[in-house]
């Protein structure tokens, strides 16, 4: 498919499915004015992580790489008044962006920010015994650590929850045998590991940079890889 007719789909697929209100606009507008902006979910992505959360029921999620917090911002209306979104990254300098429009969505109080390396924040949700109660992960940070969080995100989940995982496809990076660098074999080692994880089913989505969507199954006890 030529790429015109790619943009062509791709801009059907948001006139006649897209359901973004001003809130979220803004904050994607404000985004978009940072040299950074490219890390930004796509508003449809934004709207399948809505979907996915509200289809599974999910009262918890983990979210490892907030930006800007629009994917924050997009699951957290999907919880329920109780939920809790626990969304990780390094630094408030972006995070803070977001702040303002989860106030006007009447979510703030749904986000619990973690200004610290992700790792530590799941292992101390592991250590205060949160293993098997979050419903949903979504993995969108440092592509060279995402093996690490998936098997942290695996253990928080519960039976049946559900692990996303962002650019799995790297821009195509991962499918030219020529093209690597560390980030690159960092994606291809974990999609080759997810492949044979039994732990999990498992379904890779050519959208967006690619989805890897992988729900735990029942009575997971260690990896049998």
């Amino acid at each position: 498919m030529a790429t015109g007719e790619l943009d062509e789909i791709q801009q059907y697929v948001v006139d006649v499915s897209l359901r973004e209100d001003d809130i979220a606009r803004d904050l994607r507008m404000a985004t978009m004015e940072l040299l950074a902006h490219g890390m930004l979910a796509p508003p449809v992505e934004g709207q399948l992580l809505s979907f996915l959360v509200g289809l599974i029921s999910a009262t918890t999620v983990v979210e490892v790489g907030t930006f800007t917090g629009y994917s924050t911002l997009a699951m957290a209306r999907a919880l329920p008044a109780h939920g809790k979104l626990i969304t990780c990254d390094v630094s408030s300098e972006w995070a803070d962006i977001g702040r303002p429009f989860w106030a006007r969505a009447g979510v703030a109080d749904r986000i619990q920010l973690e200004l610290r390396p992700a790792v530590e924040t799941l292992d101390a949700l592991l250590a205060d015994g949160a293993a098997g109660t979050v419903d949903l992960a979504f993995i969108d940070a440092n592509k060279d650590s995402y093996s690490v969080y998936y098997e942290r995100c695996l253990e928080l989940l519960r039976p049946g929850g559900l692990v996303v995982l962002d650019n799995v496809l790297w821009s195509g990076r991962v499918a030219r045998p020529g093209f690597s660098d560390a980030d690159t074999e960092a994606l291809r080692t974990l999609n080759a590991a997810l492949r044979d994880d039994k732990r999990v089913e498992l379904s890779m989505l050519p959208v967006f940079d690619g989805v890897t969507l992988a729900y735990k199954r029942a009575n997971v006890v260690a990896d049998p890889r």
